[in-house]
């Protein structure tokens, strides 16, 4: 197949040396560019992220939003793909990717991935991790919000279509890795939240919300189908979402 559009990947790390390299094999031999914004790694991912490409920046840590528009500022082709270090694309999309490039035009502006959260040896289907998300877009008039965590992408307006195949999410190293990921987005919530002007309403409603991120999670959206795995998803969203609401309680009232 021969492209039609160009492609940049762009990528952030930070000590992603044990899961970075098979992210990189899967978009190489699509990506005419890959750039690289790393935040201070001291583990050798520097090293794996130039054997595969040379634009490679070491920059400080602003959050998350800032740093992917850092990112894509950099960016040159005529549609970008954002993928974390802990994420590949399966030959399907890979396959998929491809011959969407190939297209003489392309109606959508921005497209979404089917994610494939893996999690201690288990794909999800069903709960929260049965969701596409948005990071494939026309590089014009695209931006991406600047917010601490949970940025999103703002595409230029059109329609957006939905890619086939997976995007691979191995979210959690271990269930060590996964308390502490859900810690730090937990409190980088509470933080975005409060700089935005939202309340909390009590620790009350605080508890409340995470009662019902768990029976949203685990029966509406059949988390249960999942297994053992899917419950400790659903527990683990509704503990952060409770220590979120938590925090900003406690910064509502100067008691962080």
């Amino acid at each position: 197949m021969t492209k039609m559009h160009s492609l940049s990947v762009i990528l952030i790390t930070k000590n992603e040396a044990d899961r970075v390299e098979p992210c990189l094999q899967s978009v190489s031999d699509i990506a005419d560019e890959i750039i690289v914004l790393d935040s201070g790694s001291t583990d050798g991912t520097l090293d794996i992220c130039k054997k595969y490409t040379e634009l490679v920046y070491e920059t400080d840590w602003p959050g998350f939003g800032k740093q992917k528009q850092r990112a894509l500022d950099k960016a040159n082709c005529d549609w970008v793909l954002s993928i974390d270090a802990d994420e590949a694309l399966d030959p399907q999309m890979q396959q998929a990717l491809l011959k969407l490039l190939s297209q003489d035009q392309i109606e959508e502006t921005a497209y979404r991935l089917p994610w494939g959260v893996t999690l201690y040896g288990k794909t999800l289907k069903y709960g929260r991790s049965a969701r596409s998300v948005l990071r494939l877009f026309k590089r014009e008039g695209a931006r991406y919000t600047l917010d601490e965590v949970h940025e999103t992408v703002i595409p230029a307006k059109g329609s957006i279509g939905k890619l086939d195949g997976l995007l691979l999410h191995y979210t959690h190293r271990d269930y060590g890795h996964g308390l502490d990921k859900a810690a730090k987005y937990a409190w980088l919530g509470s933080l975005k939240y409060h700089r935005k002007g939202k309340k909390s309403h009590g620790l009350a409603l605080a508890l409340l919300r995470g009662m019902w991120t768990f029976f949203h999670i685990y029966f509406i959206r059949r988390g249960f189908m999942d297994g053992s795995v899917g419950f400790i998803v659903a527990m683990t969203y509704a503990q952060v979402n409770f220590n979120k609401y938590v925090g900003l309680w406690l910064l509502e009232n100067d008691r962080s």
